[in-house]
């Protein structure tokens, strides 16, 4: 998808926030990161338990995805109601053209940029909210947390590779010395690069992680002209789709809709969780450049082994350290992103 720069077009700038009425609007993109990080560590802990009480990975995501894409479109009905706008919000969202806010450019730019946010949204849908979590929880199912944690968390470093040429954002010292230091952090806690394994499950976590780092990048594109909480729709409902496919075709549609109600409320907990956490991580992504916003995200790893000590279930040594190194590699970007988006608030920082 191509920047709209034809005169006269009303789709902002990337880094702006293109769409005021969204949550956050008045915040930097690493603030609203911060917030999407401590969604995410409380929900890795939380699923570290739900995932025991759903046992097949896929009709656990399958169901607690499909609780997100309800609780987003719920949100948004009651946020557009609220504006004078709900009737007729869903026919609207079913047949506006995607990725075209106002633009004055030709017919012909015109399709291709349809053509490129269809393709793109497609992606975020099918790939980002459905595919990827198949992947990531069958790997997980074959291997231990801890791997699969470290290589979620390589996230940052494809985000920084591919948003440098994709994106036109330029790497600060502060951005390389925050990802040196959370990638040393995560390796201190999983006890070293020699525990990995290139076992099916760790490259299937790798293989998951790959694709949602493109889709960072794709979101990003989007986000100049599509809202964050329509692009939130679109991950999880269009994900959640894919994903009950998926389920059919394995012929395990029977087992979700048989759940007990222990599995139901461990379903409801991490499904509304994983709301909150794509509901506040677009709004981020709109707000803030890709490898700084990426860089805050793994600040969730505190969150998450400061809730696993206070359960007894996180041994202090060596994660103290581990756990110190993340903590200063969010500072550093933090801070930083902080400082950029205050004190250059009107400039557009690639």
């Amino acid at each position: 998808m191509t920047d709209a720069d034809a005169a006269g077009s009303r789709t902002p700038h990337r880094g702006a926030a293109p769409y005021p009425d969204d949550a956050g609007a008045g915040l930097p993109g690493v603030v609203v990161a911060g917030v999407t990080a401590l969604v995410s560590g409380v929900s890795v802990f939380v699923n570290s338990y739900g995932v025991h009480a759903v046992r097949q990975p896929a009709l656990y995501t399958t169901a607690k995805n499909l609780v997100a894409a309800v609780g987003l479109g719920v949100v948004a009905l009651v946020a557009a109601s609220r504006r004078g706008r709900g009737v007729g919000l869903l026919r609207r969202f079913a047949t506006s053209a995607p990725g075209v806010v106002g633009s004055t450019a030709g017919p012909e730019a015109g399709r291709a940029r349809r053509l490129s946010s269809g393709l793109g949204l497609a992606y975020v849908g099918v790939v980002g909210g459905g595919l990827a979590f198949v992947l990531f929880f069958d790997g997980l199912a074959d291997t231990t947390a801890a791997p699969a944690a470290f290589w979620h968390d390589t996230l940052v470093i494809w985000v920084a590779a591919l948003a440098l040429p994709v994106l036109g954002e330029r790497a600060r010292w502060w951005n390389g010395a925050a990802i040196a230091l959370l990638v040393l952090g995560q390796v201190v806690l999983e006890g070293g690069v020699g525990r990995l394994a290139a076992d099916r499950g760790e490259l299937l976590v790798l293989g998951a992680t790959l694709l949602w780092s493109v889709e960072v990048v794709v979101a990003k594109r989007l986000l100049g002209t599509v809202s964050p909480a329509r692009l939130g729709l679109v991950r999880m409902g269009v994900g959640t789709l894919t994903l009950v496919v998926y389920v059919a075709a394995t012929g395990s549609l029977r087992a979700l809709v048989a759940m007990d109600a222990v599995q139901q409320g461990w379903v409801v907990l991490t499904g509304l969780l994983l709301a909150a956490y794509v509901a506040t991580w677009m709004s981020a992504l709109a707000r803030g450049r890709a490898v700084d916003v990426t860089s805050v995200l793994v600040g969730g790893a505190l969150v998450t082994w400061l809730l696993q000590a206070a359960a007894g279930t996180a041994p202090p040594a060596p994660d103290a350290l581990g756990v110190a190194l993340i903590a200063a590699g969010t500072a550093v970007v933090a801070v930083a992103g902080w400082r950029r988006s205050r004190f250059r608030p009107a400039v557009e920082d690639r």
